[in-house]
Formats: structure tokens, C-alpha cells, sequence
């Protein structure tokens, strides 16, 4: 494995790891969901069963345009598979960067003309037709050449861990075997595959969000109780060492409950702190949210780390204030680290929630 390669793939593990730990250490863990990587292939499963395969070009083919593919499906009979292209854009040098706003990005199957896609550099996914989708999952499964032309550019896809990552997704939704299995297709009828989840409803509560200043042998107290509340306290920078507690900040949630916050850790490029709902007299009680979280706003903390410097792969974690707790709402990343877009390429969510806003 060459020496970019290795990074990247180390990267993206180091940063699937930190995610899948940040949020177990919630109190209501997401279940129900999955996440499989195979070579140039990924797939995630939300806890509704919707499940999102990704495809890139071959990694290290340093002579062809970077370029991805998600392929997406909700669980449940006959549902269809929607299909969505996107060229690198990571920098002004990419290919797709040199398009003129409108060109007719022709795609052919193993040498074969399927339609053409109209390229837009500020739309996103740029959607595949239902004839191209078909087209593109059976050259996946099997050995066949997908390439999206303009001019003298153009854009491969490998399909290299494809069959792997599309035979999970049918495992996952309960389709081997049926008449809509995408791999291992069979006669049963798909009326008794896996159905659809509700997304769970979360109400946010309204917030105080007014800043709190603590004495200083109140400020000891609670830095005590948050000590006690926190696994591995130590490697907390909040809770630890000479400047314990001087970064400390508590703001107002509701009459009877604060919010207390503080850098926990920095690393090369990432940082993340620690977030505690607290009563607002002793005993503090603390409640552990996150030592990972990014921010804070109006009843949510987010928490969001690059997968590495280039910025390329994200990780999203976000807990709602329902009034009594902060509630995990979204889990997410943007897929593999391989320069598609600055901020990642796609969402990927493995824990959704229908937030219901506060009443002002």
C-alpha cells in the first residue's frame, strides 16, 4: 500500500473510531443503523433503514479525475434505488472546476452512450435518471466500466467493493433473495422485507442560554462534581492540571438546570469540549453530554471533526435540549477522505431525528 493510501485509510478509521465512541458515550446511543466500508465502497444504514452506498474513483490512479457516487434506498417493498453523481472540486486546478456552467457530461457503460447529465457546480449531487441508476448497478455487480465524459475530460468510477457493499445493503433491508435484490436476486415477493423505521421525535425545549458566574468555592465544588461525573477525567484539560476550571463557562438552560462547558482536549486539527447538564444548586449532579462537543446554540450542542487537515471528510454529532436532556438527534459523516469537495462529499447519517423547534 502506497503511503498516501495508508494515510488516508488511516485517517478515516481514526475518524470513524472517534465518532462511533463519542456517541456511545451518550445516554441513549443511536441503534438500528450500520456502516461497512470495502475498497472504493462504503455504506451507512440510519436507524430508519435508509441505507446510502458510496462509490469513488480508484484510489491512487493518480491519471484519472476524482469523481463519486451515491447510490440511496429506504427500506420497504419496492422501493427504488435514486442515483447522484459528483466531480472533485477539492481546489481550482480539478477538471470539473474548468467546465463552463451547463456542459453535457455524457456517461457510457463499458463503452455504451446512457444519457448525459447537465453539470451544475454550485447543485451538489447532480441526479442520475432512473434508467442511468439501472444501468450503473448493473455494471457495478458486475465487471462492467462506468465513465462520465465532457470533451477530452473525464471521470472513471471503480466499482472495486461494490458487490460487497451492495450485497450488505440488501442484507440490511432484508432483500436476499426477493425480486428487488440489488446482488443476490431471487422469485420471493419483497412484501416481507424489512420496513421502514420512524425517525424518532425529539421536542426541543426553549433555552435561557443566559451566562451564570460561579464564586470561586462554588467553582471548586463543581469542578469536583464534574471530576467525579467524567471518565477519565484526567486527560480532560477543563478538569486537570494547574488551569483546571479556568476556562470554565455555565449558561442558564431553564429555572432548575444549567449548562457547563469547557475545552477538554486539542489536537492537530480538531478540539473538542466537554459538556455537562448540572443543577443549578449544589448538588450539581452532573450529567455528562459529550468531552467531544464543537458548539453550542439554542438548546443544541454539535459536535464536528475533520477525518483529516485537508478538510475533505467530516464527522457530525448533535444532541437537542428536550427540557430534561440533551438528546442524541444526528450522527453523521461525509464519507471517505478523497478530496470530492471541500467539507466532504456527502451526508451520511447513521442516527436521524425529527427535531420539533421550541415554541419563542
Amino acid at each position: 500500500m502506497s503511503s498516501s493510501r495508508w494515510t488516508t485509510a488511516l485517517a478515516v478509521a481514526l475518524a470513524l473510531v472517534l465518532a462511533f465512541v463519542a456517541f456511545a458515550a451518550s445516554a441513549q446511543a443511536p441503534e438500528r443503523s450500520l456502516s461497512f466500508a470495502h475498497k472504493d465502497w462504503e455504506l451507512v444504514c440510519d436507524n430508519t433503514r435508509t441505507c446510502r452506498a458510496a462509490g469513488y474513483h480508484a484510489e491512487g490512479d493518480d491519471d484519472m479525475a476524482g469523481v463519486s457516487v451515491l447510490l440511496t434506498r429506504k427500506a420497504g417493498p419496492r422501493e427504488p434505488v435514486t442515483g447522484e453523481l459528483l466531480l472533485a472540486s477539492y481546489g481550482d486546478d480539478t477538471q470539473a472546476a474548468k467546465l463552463p456552467k451547463d456542459a453535457r457530461l455524457g456517461m457510457f457503460v463499458d463503452g455504451r452512450a446512457v444519457g448525459t447529465v447537465v453539470w451544475a457546480d454550485d447543485s451538489g449531487g447532480l441526479a442520475l435518471s432512473p434508467a442511468q441508476t439501472q444501468a450503473l448497478l448493473q455494471a457495478l455487480v458486475g465487471t462492467g466500466r462506468v465513465v462520465w465524459k465532457a470533451g477530452k475530460a473525464q471521470w472513471a468510477l471503480s466499482n472495486a467493493g461494490a458487490t460487497a457493499v451492495l450485497l450488505k445493503m440488501d442484507e440490511f433491508q432484508g432483500r436476499v433473495g426477493t425480486s428487488g435484490a440489488l446482488v443476490k436476486r431471487g422469485a420471493a415477493d419483497e412484501a416481507a422485507v424489512a420496513q421502514p423505521l420512524p425517525a424518532p421525535v425529539v421536542k426541543a425545549a426553549a433555552t435561557d442560554d443566559r451566562p451564570v458566574t460561579l464564586g470561586a468555592q462554588q467553582k471548586q465544588q463543581l469542578l469536583r462534581a464534574l471530576r467525579a461525573a467524567t471518565p477519565d477525567a484526567d486527560s480532560c484539560e477543563l478538569l486537570s492540571g494547574a488551569n483546571a476550571g479556568a476556562e470554565l463557562e455555565v449558561r442558564r438552560l431553564g429555572r432548575n438546570q444549567l449548562l457547563a462547558s469547557g475545552v477538554c482536549w486539542t489536537a492537530a486539527y480538531n478540539q473538542g469540549s466537554g459538556f455537562w447538564v448540572i443543577n443549578a444548586r449544589e448538588p450539581y449532579a452532573p450529567v455528562l453530554v459529550t468531552t467531544d462537543g464543537s458548539d453550542y446554540s439554542a438548546g443544541t450542542v454539535s459536535a464536528d471533526h475533520k477525518g483529516r487537515g485537508l478538510g475533505d471528510c467530516w464527522h457530525h454529532e448533535a444532541w437537542t435540549w428536550d427540557g430534561k436532556a440533551f438528546v442524541p438527534t444526528l450522527s453523521a459523516s461525509t464519507g471517505q477522505c478523497r478530496l470530492i469537495a471541500p467539507g466532504g462529499a456527502w451526508h451520511l447519517p447513521t442516527w436521524v431525528a425529527n427535531v420539533v423547534p421550541a415554541r419563542p
